[in-house]
């Protein structure tokens, strides 16, 4: 690099120097600007191109699609009783199937009367049967004897 000063001779603005020159046949842009216009041109057909391409199979597809034939059950099939709650096709609400049980259960639980009278064997609800046990205390297990081999 050099320390000495650049003369401008002339208006144009130009250094002049004995050592470096300006030559204006280095750089041309009407190939740069041809190429830029021709790239274009060749991005836009081929768009053009692959969109014809993408429209013929389109249609051919949809010339030679079929619509499937119609399955010959006209309602779906469920298995067999008995199915879970809930599925598809069972005609009993679950949610009122177990308030009915529950209810069930507490209607026999509740309930006061004879299993077998004539060996003394009652039925009774089971809180008062848990009071009686809370009393008394359970009965004595007794030890099952061991069998022999």
């Amino acid at each position: 690099m050099s320390t000495e000063h650049h003369n401008y001779v002339g208006g144009n603005g130009r250094p002049e120097h004995a050592d470096v020159s300006f030559e204006s046949e280095d750089v041309q842009p009407s190939p740069i600007l041809k190429f830029i216009f021709w790239l274009g041109v060749t991005t836009v057909l081929s768009f053009v191109l692959s969109l014809g391409i993408y429209k013929g199979l389109k249609n051919y597809w949809l010339s030679t699609y079929e619509e499937p034939a119609p399955s010959h059950v006209t309602r779906p099939e469920y298995p067999p009783e008995p199915m879970l709650q809930g599925m598809p096709g069972h005609r009993v609400d679950p949610q009122q199937d177990m308030r009915d049980k529950v209810k069930a259960d507490t209607r026999e639980n509740e309930k006061l009367g004879w299993v077998d009278q004539r060996a003394g064997i009652a039925q009774i609800p089971v809180s008062d049967a848990m009071k009686i046990i809370q009393e008394k205390g359970l009965p004595p297990v007794h030890p099952v004897a061991e069998e022999k081999k």
